[in-house]
């Protein structure tokens, strides 16, 4: 299928929908089971990405799930999960993989709230953030310690927009046991595809092309 297409038609179910174009908007909380036991098999079942089960509002709706397979649909990967903003992106990836006595490396031309989420946040945690040059490529092979893991990425980079070798920097990281996460905000699953790069977890601002219009943030 291509691409033009894939925008246009990825997470709309019309035959689901009594041919309706776009998915239905389902405002929810709470959400009503006929028995504890369904309701216990549904959180069950939701745990895993390729497998959604409605049980509260916060976990995701129809709504929310057709918008993570749209996305899905344009960047490939196992999994979707929306966020209410960029930043709560980048930082639940980074809380994901990153624990007390991490060394992590962060290219150095990388949005400025993150680079503070590391510096504070992360900091407190116990974790070390070195930064890096964004042209570095497989030369950052140098900047891995014993406790890096992972590596992240953001290519164009925010303000000066430096392009990295990010399969360079992943054949390294994935040499050394990192993992390699990359903010695709400016490049968009349209022009840069992170998983065939090897990419492992692919974060993007949808407040910025997605949504496009400065009036959401997600």
């Amino acid at each position: 299928m291509k691409q033009d297409t894939k925008i246009v038609t990825a997470g709309r179910d019309p035959a689901g929908n009594y041919g309706i174009v776009n998915p239905p908007v389902y405002h929810a909380s709470t959400v009503i089971h006929p028995t504890v036991a369904d309701l216990e098999a549904t959180q069950s079942q939701a745990r895993a990405p390729s497998n959604r089960g409605v049980f509260y509002g916060r976990h995701g709706t129809p709504t929310t799930f057709a918008l993570e397979d749209a996305v899905l649909a344009l960047e490939g990967g196992y999994g979707c999960a929306v966020y209410p903003s960029g930043l709560a992106a980048v930082t639940g990836a980074l809380k994901a993989f990153i624990e007390s006595g991490s060394h992590l490396l962060v290219v150095d031309t990388v949005y400025f709230p993150t680079r503070r989420f590391c510096d504070t946040i992360l900091k407190r945690f116990g974790v070390e953030t070195t930064y890096y040059d964004p042209l570095i490529g497989s030369g950052i092979a140098d900047l891995v310690q014993p406790n890096t893991k992972a590596i992240f990425v953001e290519s164009p980079g925010s303000l000066t927009f430096e392009v990295q070798d990010v399969p360079a920097i992943a054949e390294v990281a994935h040499a050394h046991g990192a993992i390699v996460i990359m903010d695709n905000t400016w490049g968009t699953p349209l022009y840069f595809k992170p998983f065939e790069k090897g990419v492992d977890v692919s974060v993007q601002a949808a407040t910025k092309y997605i949504v496009g219009h400065s009036d959401a943030m997600l």
